[in-house]
Parts: C-alpha cells; structure tokens; sequence
C-alpha cells in the first residue's frame, strides 16, 4: 500500500438522512408553501462530509421505488411501515435535483435497498485497499465496519470503528448480521426471537460466538426466554437473511467511474433560490462573483476583509471625507449599556463598501489602554455629518444609535435604511432580527460574537473595558455587516409583494417617532405606587391568612409541592392536567377551573395576580424613574411580534391589566405634569371594524353604519331579541363570541369561556355565521389562501409567513389556520396606529411643539400630553387625524378622554 495516504471514499446513506432530517427539524416551507425541512436536513449533511473529507469521492445513495429481494424472501417485509407522509414524498425529487447539481453520483438501484449498493461499493473498496466512510444513521450498518470501513453519522456527530461497535453493541462487526436476526425489527418486521432484546442477544453471542452455534445448542438455553428461541429457531435464517447487507449487488458504477465533483453552480443557485435557501445562495453567489461568473445584485462576500482601528486625526479626516462623498454608509455606535438613557458613547464605526470599515474608539479606559481621539471633539466633528438629513446612514436599530446621540447632544438625522426592520418587514417569522442572526440567515456567515470578546454572566466586560485589539474588529465588523445586509435585504423587499412599500410608509417613518417617545419619557408618581404597594401587601398578607384558614393548616403559598398536596390530597380535588413530570398541575389555568369547585384555588389566583403586580409594576416602576430627567423611559420594540404589533420593556408598558380595580389603580400613577392633562385617544373595536372591512359582510358593515353597539347587535342577532331585549348576559356572551371569532376560537374554547355546553355554544357559533355568512366565507377563504400561499397579509400589504400551516401536526396546523384568522386583523389594526402615530407626531412638531408630545402608545391607544389652553384644539385634532389613518368599508371611531392621569383619561 502506498504511504501517503489517499483520502476515503464517502458513501452516504440519502434514505437514512431523508427521515431523519424530517423528524429532527421543525415543518419548514418556502413562501410557495412547498416543504423544505428534509430538503435542507439532508443537504445541509452532505454539505457537511464535503467541508469534512476535502479531496474525497462521494456518492449519494437512495433507495428506489417499488419492492426488493426481500420482500421476494418474505411477504411481510417492512409489512408495518406506514406509507410515506405526503409533504416528504414532495421533498425526494427536489433533494435528487440538489444532489446532481452538486456534481455528486447519485445511485437509485432498482430491487435492491441503499444498504445493498452502500455494502456493494464498500466491499470493492475494501477489497482494494480503499478506506471507506460511510455516513448513515443505520444501526444495520454497523455490520460493514472493518478496518477499511468507519460509520460516521452527521446528526449525532458520532463516528463508529470496529472498537465503536462493541462498545455500542456489546458484539463484534462480523456478529451484528446475527445479533440483528436475534433482536429482530419491528419496524422492518423482521422476526427475531420473542421477547430477546439487546441484553439477552449480547449474552448469546458472547458465550456461543454466532447464531448457528447458538441453534445448536438451543436446548442449554433455559426458561421461558428458551422456549421462546427454540420455537423461533425456523425462521431465525430467514431473520438473519433479511438483516444481511449485501456485497455483490451488480451495478453499473464502480469506484473507478467516481469522478471529482463538477457543481453546476446554475442549476443549483436556481434551486437555492426556488427553495429559498437564502444563506446557501448568498454563499453560491458570492463564490461566483469572485470567480467572476454571474452579474447580479446580491452582494458579494468579501475576499478579504480590511478593518482599521483609527487613532490619528489624519485618519479620522480621511474617513470624514469619504463618508460625506458617500450616497450612503453604515454607522454604529458602541457604548457603556443597553440601555439607551444612560448609555455614553464609547467608539463609532463606519462603512462605506463592503469588507471595508473603520472603528474609531474614544473611551476605552481599562489599564493600559492606547491614546485615542478626544471624544467630544471627535463627536464635535461628526455633528454636522450625522445631523444632515441629506447625508444617508443605514443602521442596525438605529433608533437605539439615534437615542445614544442624544445623550451626547446629537440629533442624528438621515436614517434612510434600518437591517432590523428591513429583515423584520420581509419575513417576522424567519430568524430573530440581531444582527448574529440576520448575518447567518442572509449572508451565511458568522460574527464575531459579543460574549466571545466580553465573556459571559456577571464577569461580562462593558465596551470600555475590551482590549482594542479584539473591540476594534468587532465594531468595524458591525458596520460592515450591516452594509451588507441592507444590499442583500433590499433587493427582496422591493421584489416581494408591497413590501417595500410597508417598510419605507410605515416601520422606516416610524423609528424617530419612537426615539423621540422615549427620549420624553412619562411621567410617574413614585408616592402614589408606593402607597398602592403597601395596600398590595396588606391584602396579600389578609389572603394568606384566609388561605391557611380554609386549608386548616399553614403553607407556603409560592410552593408548589405544598400546594400540590393541600389541593390533591388533603383536599381530594380533581386532577385536570399533569406536568411533564407526571405530577398534578397548579399551573394559573387549572386553579381557574378548581376554583369554581372550592374557595382556595381563588384565593390562591387572586394571591398571585397581586403578587405580580406587586412585583412587576408598583415595587419596580419607582426604581426605573431616571435620576436626570424625573420621567420613565420605556424601551419600544419594532421587531419583535410576529404580526407588527409594538412590543415594550422596562417597563412593559403593554400588559398593565385595565379590568382590575388594581390594574387601573396603577394606571393613576401615570400623570399629566402640572398645567398640562393627559388625552388618551383609543380605536373603538378597531379589529371588529377591520372584519367587517375585509369579510365585506352586509350585516356587520349596516350595524356599524349605523352606530349600533356591535356586542348587542351581535347578541340580538344570535339569540333572536330586540336590540333593547338583549341583557347584559346576552351582551356579554356574544362579546366573547364576536372576539373568540376573530381569533378563531372553537365551541369548545367558547364553551368554557362562556361557562356553557359545548353543544350551546356550536349553536351560538352557528348562529353567528348564518345572520353574518360574509364572515364565514371570509374565514374559509383565508384559511384556503394560507394553506396555498403559506403567508397572510394584511390590509397594507405587510406579510405574516405561517411555516406550521401545513404541518404534519394537526394541532401545529389548527394553531396556523387560528393565526391566519386573525393577523390580517391584528396586523392592520397594528399598520393604522403606527400610520397614525406618525402622522400626529408630524402634526404636533409643525403646530403644536410647545403645546403637546405624544409620550405612550399601548394597543390601540395614544397618549398625549396636553396644556390645558390647548386642549380643545390638540383632542379635537388627535381624534381626526387617527380617524383618518385608514380607509374602511366604515369609519374608523376613535374615543378620547382627558385626565390628570391615565386612568382618569381611558
């Protein structure tokens, strides 16, 4: 044998990947709706063996269609296996078309199984001095491995030599054929030996060494488990035949007609880009662009990548006069927080092409550290660069850079491009919107990480203190990434629907909206929360002791064993759901079911609602009151919802509960400051309206127009009353029913929302949907156009993608049909509030700047800080131009109250 070494053969097994990959990775699609999940799976694997075996020969085996030489030998052959679901069947065919571009061979052999031609080759190998891999997941595999043959498998990351095998099996590669026919293969239904599992065929092996010296001395073998081989000892030739892999298939390919790989990069882009494998296509070309193969728009991957850090003034002036010469460049700050209010700038970066930016550090401070630029000065000096709204910057979140600026006494200005909301606006569901992220999904590569330079947990590094060395790269990599995101990103807006359009109207306009918000803050009475926390805990405390009284012994209310015991044992109430430990649930929706059965799970419940607002909002909004400016500053998020609602944090502005007594107390710890009141403006059932508008329903649209209370014309309609027959009961139950609807509820969820039969509430449903049919056949419609399109839209064109609505799960599935009910409705109520908001914010800069400031968005509500001598004027004008953010079959109604604080004026 030659001593230098020639790479190994690679054998992969495509039909064991093909189910593997189906089961392990989540049901995912393109935006045509065809499933992509064992499509990527079994790439991503063979992608993998070529980055691991450069220099090898690969071929690519699958089984083919139709029965083989076994079932010839049994009937009952793999007899159990149910058929192929339908959306993998769909995936073959595209996963073969992948494999040929690749260059790769790829076998098909007719009557034979993927084991067979895979044994076939091996042993040509082998018998050539060859080392073979072969990559599989197939336990029956393990009976090929020699000292030529290695198992490798790229979902586990394992790899299985001679030693591999008796570790994991207990027996040699030459008795796996035999301990396979002992065990046998319910799946494959191969017969074996009645109740002999691994153990026992290990112990057989291990004493009498193979099968046929096993049946010989059968009668030694004592008990039932004896019997049990001595009655299977006539089919045990047949198990062991069916277990063997065949070596001497005849095929028509040998290993001398393997051939290095040719890829025809065409055909394979064309199919990345049909599946929408995007990181596989930015890969495909930017390797073409350097090769200087295609001509297209994607951006390339830089060669190589040329970072400065800049400390010298000379440096800072060039890269100054760049950017000015520049239609547009990244710009990134890094700082001492997160949190934008007390943030201060620690360096800036740029980017004007792609592969090339610039770190200018300015405060790193650790021991040591090099000179830099004087930060005021520096920032002095890129003022009127960054304030000139005709200079162009893209960002990633540059409302967070926008806020930093502020602090320091810059308005940044020109924020022509946002990645965040660019990867937001074209797919909310596809990746999280970080730039780690968006690196991987849309330009295939990975960033430096901030933990890898920083560390981790409560040893984490601030900027400032990271070594210039490591900080500088990472920086400039940022805004270079982001450059390149914004050219891969933008392109597939503009392509995709109205896109475009929703992004440059709606979420792009809106990010100085938000900064300015923030910036102000609202204002919050620390005594009035804190006398509310004190009442909090004195009804906590009265709550406590009651529960003890009726569970006649004392406990810990926050601990779930005793709860656990009190209600289940001691109590003997039923258990409605376990936990995935098998114990019996204490979790908030079982206690709502047990407390119409007893009076301490709603001792309980009640115990732990004030708890939470206890802890979430009346002990912590006092903490978060800035020490500067006196206000709360909350954090808004663009893209974090799926359906492009707004999200907020610290505080969560969004879940302070309205219905409680408590959760309004709250809200009156939210004040007007002195000679100003508070307006807050609200869409009146903004979602019904849009139903009414999109399902075009007579009956709805007429009650609408005709200003009819829709909950009572609803329940007049449904349970056949007189407008002024129908009591609250009725107004409430078809409340539930006009919103369960829209957010697809089924009778079951009505039933025991409304506390009624399952059989009454199909019948109220019923009902609904024959005195309004429209909203029906809009319902059907939809959930047609999801299943077909694999996304909703919504009045304004944004799109929610819906990867789980042709899952192979039904309730997967059930949930997606529920969503596509309902984000067309969530999302353009969500597209007119953000519309709204920037057309009041626009209206009050240009009349009203020392007048009024909108300070809250929550839901469908704005509030406004109002002076009193304007407040006529500034409600009046609220209200209109809200009412006009939308064009509707009826008009949107918008209610404003006034106020001292919150509560007083929702």
């Amino acid at each position: 044998m030659n001593d230098k070494k020639t790479p190994p053969v690679v054998l992969v097994d495509g039909s064991s990947y093909l189910f593997r990959a189906y089961h392990a990775l989540p049901p995912l699609a393109n935006s045509k709706n065809h499933p992509t999940g064992a499509i990527k799976g079994v790439i991503s694997m063979i992608r993998r063996l070529e980055q691991d075996f450069p220099g090898s020969k690969m071929v690519v085996v699958f089984d083919a269609k139709g029965k083989t030489f076994r079932h010839e030998m049994y009937e009952e052959y793999k007899a159990n296996r149910p058929p192929m679901p339908e959306d993998l069947g769909m995936q073959i065919e595209p996963i073969h078309e992948i494999v040929r571009a690749m260059g790769l061979p790829l076998l098909i052999v007719p009557e034979v199984e993927a084991d067979d031609v895979i044994g076939t080759l091996a042993n040509e190998a082998t018998s050539k001095g060859i080392d073979v891999v072969v990559s599989t997941g197939d336990k029956d595999m393990a009976q090929l491995v020699s000292d030529h043959v290695t198992l490798i498998n790229t979902m586990t990351e394992t790899r299985m030599d001679r030693e591999g095998v008796v570790e994991k099996f207990g027996v040699t590669p030459e008795q796996i054929i035999d301990y396979l026919a002992l065990v046998g293969d319910k799946v494959d239904n191969i017969p074996g030996v009645n109740k002999c599992g691994p153990k026992t065929a290990v112990k057989w092996l291990q004493t009498y060494k193979d099968l046929d010296n096993l049946i010989e001395h059968a009668d030694e073998i004592k008990g039932k488990i004896g019997e049990y081989l001595r009655e299977a000892i006539d089919t045990l030739p047949l198990s062991r035949e069916l277990a063997t892999i065949r070596t001497d298939v005849d095929l028509e390919f040998g290993l001398e007609d393997l051939k290095l790989r040719e890829q025809d990069d065409k055909q394979l882009l064309d199919l990345f880009k049909e599946y929408e494998f995007r990181s596989w296509v930015n890969e495909l070309e930017s390797e073409s662009d350097a090769e200087g193969k295609t001509d297209n728009n994607a951006p390339a991957t830089p060669k190589e990548k040329r970072y400065s850090i800049i400390t010298e003034q000379d440096e800072l002036d060039d890269w100054i006069k760049r950017l000015k010469a520049s239609d547009l460049f990244a710009f990134d700050t890094e700082t001492t927080s997160l949190r934008y209010i007390e943030a201060e700038i620690v360096g800036v970066s740029f980017a004007v092409e792609a592969g090339e930016a610039a770190y200018v550090p300015l405060a790193h401070d650790y021991m040591g550290a090099p000179e830099q630029l004087d930060r005021d000065e520096v920032l002095e000096q890129l003022k009127p660069l960054l304030e000139d709204p005709k200079q162009k910057k893209v960002g990633q979140n540059l409302k967070y850079d926008k806020n930093v600026l502020a602090n320091h006494g810059i308005n940044l200005e020109g924020l022509a491009e946002d990645t965040m909301l660019e990867s937001y606006v074209y797919n909310s569901v596809a990746t999280r919107h970080d730039m780690d992220s968006l690196a991987r999904e849309y330009l295939g590569e990975q960033t430096i990480t901030y933990e890898s330079i920083a560390g981790k947990g409560a040893k984490q590094l601030t900027f400032n203190q990271i070594d210039l060395e490591k900080a500088g790269p990472y920086a400039a990599e940022d805004a270079d990434i982001t450059l390149r995101l914004h050219q891969a990103l933008s392109p597939r807006l503009k392509e995709t629907g109205k896109l475009d359009s929703v992004y440059r109207e709606i979420d792009l306009p809106l990010v100085p909206v938000l900064s300015r918000m923030e910036q102000r803050g609202t204002l919050i009475s620390a005594s009035v929360l804190r006398q509310h926390s004190q009442e909090l805990a004195e009804r906590m405390a009265e709550l406590e002791e009651e529960a003890h009284e009726v569970a006649g012994e004392t406990f810990n209310l926050g601990s779930t064993k005793q709860l656990q015991a009190i209600f289940y044992d001691k109590l003997g109430l039923p258990v409605i759901k376990k936990t995935p430990k098998g114990a019996p649930s204490t979790a908030e929706p079982v206690l709502q079911e047990l407390a119409h059965e007893h009076e301490l799970p709603r001792l309980i419940l009640e115990h732990r609602s004030l708890s939470k607002l206890k802890s979430t909002y009346t002990d912590t909004l006092p903490e978060l009151i800035h020490h500067r400016t006196g206000r709360v500053h909350t954090s808004y998020h663009q893209a974090v919802t799926a359906t492009g609602r707004l999200s907020s944090s610290e505080p969560n502005l969004q879940n302070i509960p309205i219905r409680s007594e408590q959760g309004r107390r709250i809200r009156q710890a939210f004040i007007a400051p002195e000679g100003y009141k508070l307006v807050a403006a609200d869409y009146s059932q903004i979602e019904l309206r849009i139903m009414a508008h999109l399902s075009g329903d007579k009956g709805l649209i007429n009650a609408f127009e005709h200003g009819e209370d829709i909950h009572k014309a609803t329940a007049a309609e449904v349970f056949g009353v007189s407008l002024k027959e129908v009591s609250s009961d009725q107004r409430r139950s078809a409340k539930a029913i006009n919103f369960g609807l829209i957010y697809g509820m089924s009778a079951f969820g009505l039933s025991r929302q409304l506390g009624v039969e399952r059989k009454l509430a199909q019948e109220y449903i019923d009902r609904y949907f024959e005195r309004y049919p429209g909203v029906l056949k809009y319902m059907d419609n939809i959930r047609k156009q999801a299943h077909e399109d694999g996304f909703v839209e919504t009045l304004f064109g944004r799109r929610l993608y819906l990867p789980e609505i042709n899952a192979r799960n039904k309730q997967m599935q059930q949930a997606a049909e529920r969503t596509a009910i309902n984000a067309p409705m969530q999302g353009t109520a969500a597209d007119i509030i953000k519309r709204a908001m920037i057309e009041v914010d626009n209206w009050l800069r240009n009349e009203h700047a020392d007048d009024a400031r909108m300070t809250m968005q929550v839901h469908d509500e704005l509030i406004v800080e109002v002076k009193e001598s304007a407040l006529d004027k500034v409600r009046d004008g609220l209200v209109k131009r809200m009412s006009a953010a939308a064009e509707l079959a009826i008009p949107l109604v918008v209610d404003a109250g006034v106020g001292d604080n919150w509560d007083e004026a929702h």
